[in-house]
């Protein structure tokens, strides 16, 4: 039925928009995925090429990136921060810090499987320094989960902050292996007793000792630690008021966290800026592309 309505929708004279909003935006992934199976059957062709073929601009991005599996997302995504004519650091760092060992294992997977490439391999060759260092330490996807040694942790946090004293190259080496490998709960406990020790936030501390994607990318690893729906709506905040609409952040944010904490982001996101997600994408977006956001936002009357 819903294979149907596409094939409408998409082969007569004028492509009805409203309909793929109404079926792609309200259907979960798994069901996309069985949908553009039936579209095959039905038409002999692909459901992706034809949107491709008959959609532009941002309206295209977010309606051809609803029907990717979660991980053939985040690689297409990293495929294009890596390979696009400007290497797109931000979108690395919102994706590496983010998924958890196995969202990295399958995203690895299907980046090999859609590119014959490896991962690891691009992001050695397209980024340099520590920052390189700490998106491979990332993407091996070795982070320990549910271990947590409080016998440990002041001497953890000891190290972080001599990283933030002296900052030298075995400094900074010794402060991402801990944040990039250590379990959240063990990160908690860490967090806590580098307070105790120096009287001041990890965060705060980074953001005052380096700079640069460095910075960025240790600062993100730590918000997500904490809260990630929290660092998708500042995330988000960001692209829509400090960017002027960054689309492409917010287009793969709000598509890549849609099954998983959306409706936290969207919480958060009211919380700590006073106005919704919701109002904010009304106020900026505009035409089908703004429907099709306010509709994987799920927002409600009262959120305007």
């Amino acid at each position: 039925m819903d294979a149907e309505l596409l094939g409408g929708a998409l082969q007569g004279i004028s492509c009805e928009k409203d309909v793929l909003i109404d079926i792609l935006t309200q259907r979960c992934n798994s069901q996309r995925l069985m949908i553009a199976e039936a579209y095959r059957d039905m038409y002999g062709r692909d459901l992706i090429t034809d949107l491709k073929e008959n959609l532009s601009h941002h309206f295209k991005e977010v309606m051809v990136g609803l029907m990717y599996p979660p991980a053939s997302y985040d690689a297409h995504e990293l495929w294009h921060a890596l390979k696009g004519a400007d290497t797109e650091e931000k979108c690395l760092i919102d994706i590496l810090a983010s998924r958890t060992n196995m969202e990295i294992f399958q995203m690895k997977e299907a980046y090999l499987m859609q590119y014959n490439n490896d991962l690891q391999q691009d992001i050695d060759s397209e980024t340099s320094g520590h920052f390189r260092d700490t998106l491979m330490n990332l993407a091996q996807g070795t982070r320990m989960e549910g271990y947590a040694d409080p016998s440990t942790a002041a001497q953890d946090a000891m190290i972080l902050w001599e990283a933030c004293q002296q900052k030298t190259g075995e400094h900074k080496n010794m402060l991402q292996m801990i944040l990039c490998n250590k379990s959240y709960q063990q990160l908690w406990m860490v967090f806590q007793e580098f307070q105790n020790i120096s009287g001041q936030d990890i965060a705060d501390a980074i953001n005052e000792c380096y700079d640069g994607y460095f910075q960025e990318l240790l600062v993100a690893i730590v918000l997500c630690v904490r809260d990630k729906p929290s660092y998708f709506a500042y995330r988000l905040y960001n692209a829509i008021h400090d960017f002027g609409f960054h689309n492409k952040t917010v287009i793969r944010i709000l598509i890549a966290r849609s099954e998983i904490d959306l409706m936290n982001i969207r919480q958060r996101y009211k919380e700590r800026y006073g106005k919704s997600l919701f109002h904010d994408i009304k106020h900026f977006a505009s035409g089908h592309y703004e429907s099709a956001l306010l509709a994987i936002c799920a927002g409600d009357a009262e959120d305007y």
